[in-house]
């Protein structure tokens, strides 16, 4: 063999070691599962799809899309199933299930799973109870199992529909997460990799309760200014928290963070949002809940956020205030109003 041939050689090599997420699973057929598994599909990647409804998972593997979670989105027939068993073969999983509902989740999959499979959490939140976050439930659960984060600014029907979309990708062990964004990433879906997990989860466990605020505000029709303070001082709390727990500012100034926050913040097609604007309307919390297909994070997130600020000992008041009005029966008007009679201060 000629230097030439040695360096093609070594050339195929590399390449196959970063491209070795051919089979993916996807945990979770609601709005962003689905949306992930198009999109790896459409990435050349032969793509299966874990749904908890039969029915989901029927409509899906017959080309018929999702009816329950992504209606009126035209998707390409995706391979889906109701038995964990049939995710074994699978060289990545990108878990896609509700914070609340991940530890039974991940228990149920155990069995089925190799070790080396790496699992890519794709949901946003903080356990309530225990105050971990996913990467801390999966560690005690899949203890084996790398480990990477997948946040940003990214709503399910865009991503469905091909339009662009950038992410984070975090992971502290590089080759896998290099591997990952190779598997997944398209020209209209860019995961950028960064080795900060607990940047990118804070990041997208905090935005969903800072989104209730905002959508409270547009409720209430206190102005575009308010707004725009809201998702100003929301992102210092995000910061201070993310800081305290080991996270690195640079993460949250970035996609799973500011992006994040942008997006979950200034549009009602947020679940989050469009739930904070209904409750600054005057609708009953429980009633928006009740006529929801989906889960709206941010409402199991923001007392476990309270809670895990207070073990840091970190200030988080446009949080704190939301979370008044969800579990301590406050006012909108007079949860608003606590925020605009703080002392004035530093910036």
């Amino acid at each position: 063999m000629n230097d030439q041939q040695i360096v093609q050689f070594i050339s195929i090599e590399a390449s196959a070691a970063v491209n070795t997420y051919a089979h993916i699973g996807v945990l979770g057929a609601g709005a962003w599962g689905t949306a992930l598994a198009a999109t790896a599909q459409a990435a050349g990647r032969d793509v299966v799809i874990w749904a908890r409804e039969s029915a989901v998972a029927k409509a899906l593997s017959e080309g018929r899309g999702n009816p329950v979670y992504l209606k009126d989105v035209p998707l390409p027939e995706i391979t889906a199933t109701t038995d964990f068993a049939d995710l074994s073969a699978c060289d990545a999983i990108l878990a896609v299930v509700p914070a609340q509902f991940a530890r039974s989740v991940f228990q149920d999959l155990k069995p089925h799973l190799r070790d080396s499979t790496p699992i890519v959490l794709c949901a946003k939140g903080i356990e309530r109870g225990s105050l971990k976050m996913m990467t801390e439930v999966l560690s005690e659960t899949l203890p084996n199992n790398p480990t990477a984060v997948l946040s940003g600014p990214s709503f399910a029907a865009d991503v469905a529909q091909d339009m662009p979309t950038a992410v984070t990708l975090a992971c502290s062990d590089r080759d896998i997460g290099e591997g990952l964004v190779n598997a997944i990433g398209r020209p209209t879906f860019r995961p950028y990799l960064s080795n900060d997990l607990v940047g990118a989860e804070i990041g997208g466990a905090v935005k969903n309760v800072l989104a209730i605020a905002c959508g409270i505000s547009e409720g209430l029709g206190l102005g575009r200014s308010a707004h725009a303070a809201l998702i100003a001082r929301g992102f210092a709390e995000m910061t201070r928290l993310a800081v305290a727990m080991g996270g690195k500012a640079e993460t949250v100034s970035g996609l799973s963070g500011l992006g994040d926050l942008v997006l979950t913040c200034s549009s009602t097609q947020s679940r989050n949002m469009s739930f904070g604007k209904a409750l600054g309307q005057g609708e009953d919390a429980a009633t928006i809940l009740a006529a929801r297909d989906s889960v709206t994070e941010g409402v199991a997130t923001a007392p476990a956020l309270m809670a895990l600020a207070s073990k840091h000992h970190v200030e988080l008041p446009i949080c704190a205030a939301v979370d008044a009005v969800l579990n301590q029966h406050a006012d909108v008007h007079q949860a608003m109003g606590s925020l605009l009679s703080r002392p004035f201060r530093e910036e």
